[in-house]
């Protein structure tokens, strides 16, 4: 694995591609008078799912339905919970989710309500993520441990041999490390990665021991206590495993595929090789955007690329801004990475995956 002492820089340009992309986007919203934020039908939409959310928690922890309702109905809490992380605290996150300051706040701190923190979360994705994608060594989320081998510049393990079949599993276990572990070492750490992680305030730490005391509370000793330890296990797992899945795929979908770059931070000079706008097209890949569902489901995360250069644009936008962007690329010369289909972008993961387990790739 790559280290960096200090932050990687990008280098100047005269004629900014983040400026003229930025110029064009803007002119689209002032010319239609839009606002750049969500709309009714996102706050329809994170209605929704949050009703739905308590509504199966009720009926799974107090009505308790026979078995196979059960486990149907901890496969669709298991999809809402990852659903409420792409639609509503995404948004809230970034900002975009509503003009209203207040209502931003709300939205970004649903995470809480699924059991992580966003003090972290902040940092690690909207401070780290969104500016150092696929930098090894920075980008923390291409930083699987021993278990995966994400980028070409990280070291290689036997075990790697076998990681595009196993990583099926793997990826289950994404929500319960997060909850139950990532947040604690970030907390006790104070780093996320190699990266220091910014000085919390009173609140932060209130916060943090609130947060995971409610979800134990809610989600551990109350379901145990209603419904007794085997039950509350078997549909705890299904919940957790299922939204792991579904969070995890999403988001590799989106950086780690066939033809996604890797920029290596030059020793030197300690910059990278492209400004800002080219290193977030060449390490982003879009997937499945004429699909609507897959679009609605996950909250416009299938427009990545436009998401890496406008994140303060709600994701209810991006269909619209992808051709301004597809034709930027093309008028620049710059690969725009899309697979017309989730089917097909999964296939690219699975094929990047079994090419990183080649001991031979650097």
């Amino acid at each position: 694995m790559a280290t960096h002492s200090t932050i990687p820089k990008f280098p100047y340009t005269k004629e900014s591609l983040h400026t003229v992309l930025r110029d064009r986007v803007n002119e689209y919203f002032t010319k239609n008078n839009i606002k750049q934020t969500g709309n009714v039908k996102l706050f329809l939409k994170a209605s929704l799912l949050i009703f739905v959310f308590a509504i199966l928690y009720i009926h799974l922890v107090v009505v308790q339905p026979v078995w196979y309702i059960s486990i149907i109905e901890c496969i669709l809490m298991g999809g809402v919970i990852a659903s409420i992380g792409f639609n509503v605290m995404h948004d809230g996150s970034h900002g975009s989710f509503s003009k209203k300051k207040w209502l931003n706040k709300i939205a970004a701190n649903t995470i809480s309500m699924l059991g992580a923190n966003h003090f972290m979360w902040n940092m690690k994705h909207n401070m780290i993520h969104h500016t150092f994608t696929n930098i090894d060594g920075v980008d923390d989320d291409i930083e699987v441990g021993i278990l995966m081998r994400m980028a070409p510049t990280q070291k290689h393990y036997k075990i790697h041999k076998f990681q595009h079949v196993y990583f099926w599993f793997l990826y289950t276990l994404l929500y319960i490390f997060w909850i139950f572990f990532s947040d604690y070492k970030k907390y006790f750490s104070r780093k996320i990665g190699d990266m220091p992680l910014k000085k919390m305030e009173v609140k932060d730490h209130i916060m943090f021991w609130l947060v995971k005391f409610y979800h134990f509370c809610l989600f551990v000793i109350l379901p145990i206590y209603l419904l007794g330890w085997a039950k509350w296990l078997v549909g705890f797992l299904i919940v957790s495993l299922f939204a792991g899945f579904v969070l995890s795929i999403v988001f590799q979908l989106a950086h780690t595929v066939e033809q996604t770059d890797f920029p290596v931070v030059d020793t030197d000079s300690n910059k990278l090789p492209d400004e800002f706008a080219i290193h977030q097209i060449k390490t982003t890949a879009n997937f499945a955007t004429d699909n609507k569902l897959v679009s609605w489901l996950v909250g416009g995360l299938n427009f990545q690329i436009e998401h890496h250069l406008f994140p303060k644009i709600s994701h209810v936008h991006y269909p619209a801004i992808s051709n301004i962007i597809r034709s930027v690329c093309l008028e620049y010369k710059l690969q725009y990475i899309e697979y017309p289909t989730t089917r097909k972008a999964i296939a690219a993961h699975y094929r990047f995956l079994k090419h990183m387990g080649n001991p031979n790739t650097y």
